[in-house]
């Protein structure tokens, strides 16, 4: 099938928006919805942000020192580490960490720096037998236990039974390992709060990345962080969604201090437009979206008495419960299609739902305050009891390139490069801003809002 014609209006801007809307379309669905979809708005201040907050060096140094070693970070998924030694390097402000699978199969987390001279003990990933200094060879086993020091004569006044490498706190859940430098922080379950209920019944420990890409950005990492905590942008920044994309009708939660969420209806059209045919819908969710279990529109006809929405969440139930080898009859046409993106302050957001999931990790870039990395990952799942593919390997991008470089990302790497070219322009424009503030929409930058006054929290700040 060709694609259907475009002949919609694109109404003011001022005119579009209706929050209530994914509640409204609950209310259609056949089966009986989780009360986790219901909305969980708790209200905030509408005070204008310091831009010092994004363009700030000290700031920067501030979140260094109070926050970062404080919360518990999103480093990998188990099966990244699949084998004993398997190991990755998580850099974050000033810290380097080794993520290590033992040789008892337990993921530990250890501090990259030798005892003796402090070099970095890795300078990246593989696999390894032992931890051995590079520089003059103390070694550590795979548990971070001194093995062997050179020259032993000569080190008579160090207690080799206190020099096993410092270690941090390896939490795990649904396959998701997580690292803490604070011993005294509460437990991962207890810090994402609602989050493992909202999940319990998506699979993830069945998952499997299947893309993983990485670049660097010119932009402060919460700016990166909070190009996704909204739907508002949609309209300008990303114009080929509005036939499919619920952009400003989205519905934004809060959960506790470390958990918010927005869900965006997909295969309604935008309340910015008027007049698109359901043809078109399902035509361009499937072309533009990224994220559905087929992205052929041209091989998919909507029968006579369906909307696209409908037919998109069954074709997802039927492919997604193929791919996964559960019966998905109970599952929701929300939970098989809509965008529901949960976020874990203070870097990570995970699309929730029974596949289709990206998880965006942004780090900042060392003690620039005004560079990032920001990741990619795409899930996917495979059967209970059946060998998963082995994940893919990381796509670091050279700085210049984009994102709709990586193959891999499918029609999601044209929409990451319109939102990646606001953020350098963010940073210009934070610079040179005269007002000194940011303005946040009440509600639909509500969970900006959020981020900030917990962030507010790990460094003792006040109101501003």
């Amino acid at each position: 099938m060709n694609k259907p014609a475009e002949k919609f209006e694109m109404l003011p801007q001022g005119q579009a928006g209706n929050p209530a809307l994914f509640q409204a379309l609950l209310e259609q669905e056949t089966v009986p919805v989780p009360d986790y979809l219901a909305s969980s708005h708790p209200g905030f201040r509408d005070d204008d942000l310091s831009v010092e907050r994004y363009a700030s060096a000290a700031f920067h140094r501030l979140e260094a020192e109070k926050m970062w070693p404080r919360t518990w970070q999103f480093v990998c998924r188990e099966e990244q580490l699949p084998k004993s030694g398997d190991h990755l390097v998580y850099d974050i402000v000033g810290h380097s960490v080794i993520v290590m699978r033992g040789d008892d199969g337990l993921i530990r987390a250890f501090h990259n720096s030798c005892l003796h001279r402090g070099r970095a003990l890795r300078m990246n990933g593989g696999t390894v037998r032992e931890l051995k200094c590079p520089y003059h060879g103390f070694t550590w086993d795979l548990r971070g236990k001194l093995a062997s020091i050179p020259c032993e004569w000569d080190f008579k006044h160090l207690d080799q039974g206190k020099s096993d490498l410092p270690a941090l706190r390896v939490e795990s859940w649904l396959g998701f390992v997580f690292i803490n430098m604070d011993e005294n922080a509460p437990p991962l379950l207890d810090y994402l709060d609602a989050l493992p209920q909202h999940f319990r019944d998506y699979g993830f420990e069945q998952s499997v990345i299947i893309a993983h890409v990485q670049r660097r950005v010119p932009s402060n990492w919460k700016v990166a962080q909070e190009a996704f905590m909204e739907s508002m942008h949609a309209r300008v920044t990303h114009p080929q969604l509005m036939t499919f994309t619920a952009d400003c009708d989205s519905q934004y939660d809060m959960y506790g201090d470390n958990i918010s969420r927005s869900v965006t209806p997909m295969a309604v059209p935008s309340t910015h437009t008027r007049g698109v045919a359901e043809s078109l819908v399902l035509h361009d969710i499937l072309e533009e979206s990224g994220r559905m279990a087929d992205s052929d529109g041209g091989a998919h006809r909507l029968p006579e008495g369906l909307t696209a929405r409908q037919y998109i969440g069954e074709l997802n139930r039927k492919i997604f419960g193929e791919v996964s080898g559960r019966d998905l009859s109970h599952a929701t046409l929300a939970e098989l299609q809509d965008a529901i993106l949960y976020s874990i302050f203070p870097n990570t957001q995970i699309w929730a739902g029974y596949c289709g999931n990206i998880i965006y990790r942004v780090i900042p870039d060392g003690d620039n305050h005004e560079s990032c990395i920001f990741d990619v990952m795409l899930l996917w799942r495979h059967k209970e009891g059946e060998v998963p593919p082995p994940p893919a390997r990381l796509n670091r991008l050279p700085d210049d390139q984009p994102f709709s470089a990586a193959a891999e990302l499918g029609a999601l790497g044209p929409v990451f490069d319109q939102d990646m070219n606001n953020l350098g322009a963010m940073t210009k424009g934070l610079r040179a801003s005269k007002k000194g503030r940011v303005t946040l929409a009440s509600y639909q930058e509500s969970r900006i809002r959020h981020h900030h006054e917990t962030l507010d929290k790990y460094l003792g700040l006040g109101s501003e």
